[in-house]
């Protein structure tokens, strides 16, 4: 196993190097140029002054070929572990991703906590009463989960309860340190929100995967021996289940990353998302960058530890 890992970490640099290099790349064919959103905010107060394009690029480092840009940017992350400086303002890209980073994983990690803690015991209680009323009920839900997009439901949170009862969630971040708990009812709704696609299809799939484990021989014997049903679902039947779970769960992580971009704009949360949005409405390149590193990353390593609990899960796993 520890080959294994070795082996994988190795990958890491050389997957995220190819990720970098290709979101560096596309990002510069959106329509649209950042020098001339400066040109054109600097022009009115600027009057009939003659504005010197060349300049700005130069100033900018626009002024070189891609694959120069490129790589200097990747000789400042591994001389200086700096991302480099926004185009829009000159801001340091690491510092105001470390400001914002703290938003997106709580809202990310609530929502996936939400996701696992509802999907999988509902899933399970949907397999041992398979067709059954409540199973009936709980796969319809889950189809409507899957079915309903993320940002139309946070939408709708928005709008109908300011309509009805003039309520609306908190547009001012509230800091954990501060008030623990108004902190956490903040995240609540947008958590639940992000979580729903995950939690209709791990439900879905925990519940295929417990009616395919509980048909299994060893646990009819299980059952034959006179063991509970508790303990033949939570001993027996679970942790088998539970390995095609975990990888569905793996890979919808960064689909919950990517939905956390449109989410934070909903619910006006000054995360990492946002920050990307914004980045990209003003073509700040390296903030682009930046963030897809950051989130290539993080998707990577937790891909990684996704792979190693199955051994925990089976110990007849053994990783080559």
């Amino acid at each position: 196993m520890g080959a294994y890992v070795v082996r994988r970490l190795l990958w890491i640099p050389v997957t995220v190097i190819l990720v970098s290099m290709v979101v560096f790349l596309l990002v510069r064919f959106i329509p649209g140029n950042v020098v001339d959103l400066i040109i054109a905010e600097i022009q009115p107060s600027a009057g009939t002054a003659v504005i010197d394009r060349a300049a700005i690029e130069h100033e900018l480092g626009l002024d070189v070929p891609v694959y120069v840009q490129y790589g200097r940017w990747v000789r400042d992350i591994v001389t200086k572990g700096s991302l480099g400086y926004s185009l829009n303002g000159h801001r340091d890209i690491a510092s105001e991703i470390g400001h914002r980073l703290p938003v997106t994983l709580e809202l990310g990690v609530m929502g996936l906590i939400i996701g696992i803690i509802i999907s999988i015991p509902v899933g399970v209680y949907a397999a041992i009463r398979q067709d059954t009323i409540p199973d009936y009920i709980l796969r319809s839900l889950a189809i409507l989960l899957i079915s309903v997009p993320a940002f139309w439901i946070g939408t709708m949170i928005m709008i109908y309860p300011s309509i009805w009862w003039g309520w609306s969630p908190p547009m001012e971040l509230i800091q954990f340190g501060k008030d623990p708990l108004g902190n956490i009812g903040m995240f609540l709704l947008p958590a639940i929100v992000l979580g729903t696609g995950l939690t209709g299809t791990s439900m879905r799939m925990t519940r295929a995967m417990m009616l395919e484990t509980l048909r299994q021989d060893y646990t009819r014997t299980a059952w034959a021996k006179g063991l509970s049903e508790r303990v033949i679902v939570i001993r027996h039947a679970m942790k088998n289940a539970l390995i095609p779970v975990v990888t569905i769960i793996g890979m919808q992580l960064p689909m919950i990353i990517g939905g956390s971009v449109i989410i934070e704009q909903i619910f006006v949360l000054p995360g990492i998302g946002r920050l990307l949005l914004e980045a990209l409405n003003q073509r700040d390149y390296p903030i682009v960058s930046g963030i897809n590193l950051v989130f290539a990353t993080f998707v990577i390593i937790v891909n990684l530890l996704v792979d190693l609990t199955y051994g925990w899960l089976d110990p007849r796993i053994h990783y080559q």
